[in-house]
């Protein structure tokens, strides 16, 4: 694999636009990287559509500038590595150099030093350390300036040797004197031995930087994928909420036009009556008055005169059985309230508009020890509750769950709003939820409304349930971190929300509360450790 130094040219790290190396580097949301000044200046130059220099890919919308961290400190790396290598290229000498003593100016620098005659030598000036007998059992070195600190202070010979035992350089007489049951070994040795383990170090660091610079990209790159799916969401968000928009309004005028429609057929229908019923009526009255006209006669024989000579003639009538208007053509409330949860329902999964009015209802709770199973450990501040492994000596209190992993809040509520948040990190089980006073706590427990029990469930690491009648199983997008639970008394609603999401888990509504309700936890069994984080009363974070 190749190292970061050999990947760093001027390719990698220079803005498309100035050609010179990134200064304050931004990326856009098609992954390509510019200089902030110069992507903002060309963009002036643009009337109607943004569009990238590199890919030609185009934005109705100016797109957000996001500064590219992990560019912007490789160029700064790549610009001071160029100011070390312009520096290292103008010094002609190097920092303490070693220079031969017998040279006459200019010195030559030394290649050998002498530990005997405390010089160091050239290339010419060596000579006699090479050819004179005496001069030949000098001891000859690598060229070094502290030529007295290679001498033992105690025999006032030069160190030769090390030992291992007590990690010291050594004489000839130190090595047989004082250490000679030691371990010693030449000076050429330990270095020898000390540098290969130096080298092989060097190079697992080496691999530790290449393997954390690689999780570096692969952390940036997923941060650029992770962007471009943000900016993707976004986008699908405004078009799917304009499409439902648009399509709402386009229902809602044609609603209007359908009852508006339905309003005239039915008045026309009821006028059409009208006018059919008072042409039969006007009829009718016609033959009453003939009638009235042969019944005028007080003697018999001139009233059967009468009835005799006139003919009386049946009027034509319909026979109107339970004559009535439909009324029922308008009643789309239900249907109208039907959509309107239906909606809400759907939206609130991905994010209630309305977690934030919840969130003002925060209210302070604690665990009550009390009534905690003897199994569980409840932190000093009562905010924390786990599972512990084996079980306390405690009072066997009349409210305190003896068969089951179960805790209540010390706090109870009878009237108005409440809300609070629990961390559930770590954790492959939890319950949560709130309860009435009057519960069951010795015995077998059933988590139902019917038993006094509004709480929902998480099971197996990825299994989410509502404890109704029946069980709810609910689907889980994402794995909640952080759960809140809403109260409203009055109107007998119980919420669940992933916090972090801001969307709804689960609504109980319409429930009818007569007594205290507490909030109710249970950290579950903690499955030989795999289970055993604690949850966390946390205080509620509202961002406005």
């Amino acid at each position: 694999m190749a190292s970061a130094t050999s990947l760093m040219t001027d390719d990698n790290f220079s803005c498309s636009i100035c050609l010179d190396v990134f200064t304050k580097p931004v990326s856009i949301p098609c992954g390509h990287t510019f200089c902030q000044d110069c992507i903002t200046k060309h963009w002036e130059t643009v009337n109607r559509l943004f569009e990238c220099p590199l890919c030609k890919e185009t934005y109705v919308t100016k797109p957000m500038l996001r500064v590219n961290i992990f560019i912007a400190d490789m160029a700064e790396r790549f610009k001071k590595a160029v100011r070390r290598k312009s520096s290292s290229i103008l010094q002609e000498e190097p920092v303490g150099k070693v220079l031969c003593n017998l040279c006459i100016d200019p010195k030559s620098a030394a290649v050998k030093s002498c530990l005997v005659c405390f010089m160091s030598f050239c290339t010419i000036h060596p000579q006699p350390h090479q050819t004179l007998p005496n001069l030949q059992r000098h001891k000859l070195i690598q060229p070094v300036n502290d030529l007295q600190n290679r001498l033992c202070k105690t025999h006032g010979e030069p160190f030769e040797f090390f030992c291992r035992e007590d990690q010291m350089f050594l004489c000839l007489s130190c090595k047989v004197k004082e250490h000679k049951t030691h371990t010693v070994v030449t000076l050429e040795e330990e270095a020898k031995i000390r540098k290969t383990k130096l080298r092989k170090e060097k190079e697992c660091t080496d691999q530790i930087i290449e393997t954390r610079q690689q999780i570096i990209l692969d952390i940036q790159s997923s941060l650029d994928r992770i962007r471009k799916n943000a900016d993707q969401a976004l986008s699908y968000k405004d078009h799917v909420m304009a499409v439902v928009v648009d399509y709402i309004q386009r229902s809602q005028i044609e609603l209007t036009e359908v009852i508006n429609t339905k309003l005239q057929q039915t008045e026309k229908e009821g006028v059409d009556f009208t006018m059919e019923l008072d042409a039969e009526i006007l009829q009718i009255k016609e033959k009453r008055e003939q009638l009235d006209k042969i019944s005028l006669a007080d003697d018999d024989f001139t009233f059967l005169e009468n009835a005799l000579s006139f003919t009386v003639s049946s009027p034509k009538v319909k026979d109107w059985p339970n004559l009535k208007l439909n009324t029922a053509k308008f009643a789309i409330q239900d249907a109208m309230e039907e959509l309107q949860k239906s909606v809400k329902s759907k939206i609130n999964i991905l994010c209630d508009p309305t977690f934030r009015e919840k969130q003002q209802y925060a209210v302070d709770v604690t665990f009550d020890p009390d009534t905690a199973h003897p199994l569980l450990n409840v932190s000093a501040d009562g905010k924390q509750v786990a599972t512990g492994y084996q079980k306390k000596n405690v009072d066997n209190k009349p409210q305190r769950f003896q068969k089951v992993l179960n805790i209540l809040a010390k706090e109870g509520f009878s009237s108005g709003k409440f809300y609070y948040e629990v961390q559930v990190k770590g954790k492959t089980q939890w319950d949560l939820g709130v309860v009435s006073e009057s519960i069951n706590r010795k015995g077998d427990i059933r988590l139902s409304p019917k038993n006094g029990y509004w709480t929902i469930w998480f099971r197996n690491g990825d299994e989410l349930t509502a404890n109704a009648c029946p069980a709810v199983n609910l689907p889980v997008r994402q794995i909640p971190e952080k759960v809140g639970v809403f109260v409203d008394y009055e109107e007998g609603q119980v919420s669940f929300y992933d916090v972090d999401a801001r969307a709804a888990i689960f609504s109980f509504m319409g429930n009818s509360f007569t007594t205290k309700l507490f909030p109710f936890f249970s950290p579950c069994i903690n499955e030989g450790g795999k289970n055993s984080a604690a949850l966390i009363i946390t205080p509620v974070i509202t961002n406005h």
